[in-house]
């Protein structure tokens, strides 16, 4: 299972909102999470085909930044 994880700009639900459907259509409902409550604000995404740069350029497209965390 490939597991990605960024580094992000999204603050709270009102961002999460603002993110859902994009994410949603780039990698699928259900595999993508965020933590507002971390300061890193990081997004996780399981499950998926796309590559680091195919979620960060999605996150781009609806206004938030979106860096690449090495585990």
């Amino acid at each position: 299972m490939e597991k990605l994880k960024f580094k992000t700009n999204i603050n709270c639900s009102g961002c999460v909102a603002k993110v859902t459907n994009q994410l949603n259509e780039t990698v699928g409902k259900g595999n993508w999470s965020v933590d507002t409550e971390n300061p890193d604000k990081p997004l996780t995404v399981t499950n998926t085909n796309k590559t680091a740069d195919e979620v960060s350029a999605a996150i781009k497209k609806v206004g938030f930044k979106a860096e690449v965390v090495e585990d």
